[in-house]
C-alpha cells in the first residue's frame, strides 16, 4: 500500500470530520465480537451521511481501497490486518425515527446503518408494534442485518424491511425497494453490488406491548441457555447445509470442545467456534478448516462458513 496516498487520505479524511474519529494502524480486535485482529492502515468511524460521502469520495481520489464494517458480530480479520481504509458505521451513526403510519394500517421505523439490531427492537417494543421479535439479541448493526439478511428463531429481515437506502463508493445515494434486494437465505443483492446501507425501513403491526417484550425475553433467554454468548465469537461459524443443522452434525462428529490454539468449538453450541483463550486469527481459521474437513469426511456434508472473512494473513518471519 502507498505510504504518501495513506497519508494523503489521512489528512482528507480528518478535513471532512473530527480528527478523533480516525485513526492509524488500528486493531481491528477492537471492532470485532471475536475479539482478534490485525490492525486496519486506516480506519474513520461515521457520524453522518456527509462524512461517509466524504470519506468515500476522498478514498476514492487516492486509489484506496475500502472496507465497510458494522459491529464486526460476523467478522474474522486475518492476523495481518486489513489494507486501505476501514470505515466503521457505528454507535455514531445510530438513530431510530419514531414510527409513521402506513396507508395499509402498518407503521414504519427506520434506522440508520449503524444502530444495532436490538435498539431497532427496542424502538417497536416501545411503540407496541409487532414483526421484529424473531430478531432480539442479534449482536449485528440494522446495516449488516439487511446485507445478509440475517435471521433467526424462524423470520428474517426480509419478513419485515420495506426499503433500503444505500450509497455507491463514488458517494451517490440510490433507494431500494426491498423486493428489489433479491433477499435470501444468508444473501442479498447488496453483496454484489458494493453499495453501502446507510439506513434501512422495516414495516411492523400495531400488537400488545406485553405480549411483543414477553416473546423478546424468552427468545433472550433461550440465547442465553443455548449459546456462549459470554465468549468472544461471531455467532454462528457456519450456514445451515439444507436438510442438516450445523451443530448438529460438528457435534456428530465429536468436535465439541476440540481446540486449535486459543480457539475451540463450544461446549455449549457447536455449531459456535469461540476464541475462548485469546487465540489468534491462525487458530480460528485452521479451526474451520478442521470442522470442515472433519465433518465433510464423516458425514459427506460440506459446510460454508457464514462468517465474513477479511484481511491478509501476518507476515512469516524467519527466527
Amino acid at each position: 500500500m502507498n505510504a504518501q496516498r495513506l497519508d494523503a487520505l489521512f489528512e482528507a479524511l480528518k478535513a471532512v470530520m473530527p480528527s478523533q474519529q480516525v485513526g492509524k494502524s488500528v486493531p481491528m480486535s477492537q471492532f470485532t465480537t471475536l475479539r482478534l485482529g490485525g490492525p486496519a492502515d486506516l480506519l474513520c468511524q461515521i457520524a453522518s451521511v456527509e462524512q461517509l460521502s466524504g470519506a468515500l469520495k476522498a478514498a476514492r481520489e487516492q486509489e484506496i481501497p475500502v472496507t465497510l464494517i458494522g459491529n464486526g458480530s460476523n467478522l474474522l480479520v486475518r492476523d495481518g490486518g486489513i489494507r486501505g481504509l476501514v470505515i466503521h458505521l457505528g454507535e455514531q451513526f445510530a438513530q431510530v425515527t419514531a414510527p409513521t403510519p402506513m396507508p395499509d394500517g402498518t407503521f414504519s421505523l427506520t434506522a440508520q446503518a449503524g444502530a444495532t439490531v436490538q435498539k431497532l427492537c427496542n424502538a417497536a417494543a416501545d411503540n407496541s408494534l409487532t414483526g421484529l421479535e424473531f430478531a432480539f439479541g442479534i449482536p449485528g448493526t440494522v446495516g449488516g442485518a439487511v446485507y445478509m439478511n440475517a435471521g433467526a428463531y424462524g423470520g428474517e429481515m426480509k419478513d419485515v424491511l420495506h426499503s433500503v437506502t444505500a450509497m455507491d463508493l463514488e458517494g451517490n445515494t440510490c433507494v431500494y425497494a426491498a423486493e428489489e434486494l433479491a433477499l435470501g437465505y444468508r444473501r442479498s443483492a447488496l453483496m454484489d453490488s458494493g453499495h453501502v446501507v446507510t439506513s434501512a425501513t422495516v414495516t411492523l403491526r400495531p400488537g400488545d406491548g406485553d405480549t411483543i417484550r414477553t416473546a423478546m425475553r424468552e427468545f433472550s433467554q433461550r440465547r442465553r441457555q443455548k449459546q456462549p454468548i459470554h465468549l468472544p465469537s461471531c455467532g454462528s461459524t457456519f450456514k445451515r447445509p439444507e436438510g442438516h443443522f450445523a451443530g448438529t452434525l460438528i457435534e456428530s462428529c465429536g468436535l465439541k470442545g476440540f481446540r486449535i490454539g486459543g480457539a475451540s468449538v463450544s461446549q455449549l453450541h457447536a455449531g459456535f467456534l469461540v476464541n475462548d483463550e485469546q487465540g489468534t486469527a491462525a487458530d480460528y481459521l485452521a479451526l474451520i478448516a478442521h470442522v470442515q474437513n472433519t465433518v465433510f469426511d464423516q458425514t459427506g456434508v460440506r459446510l460454508e462458513p457464514e462468517v465474513r472473512i477479511l484481511g491478509e494473513d501476518a507476515a512469516f518471519t524467519a527466527v
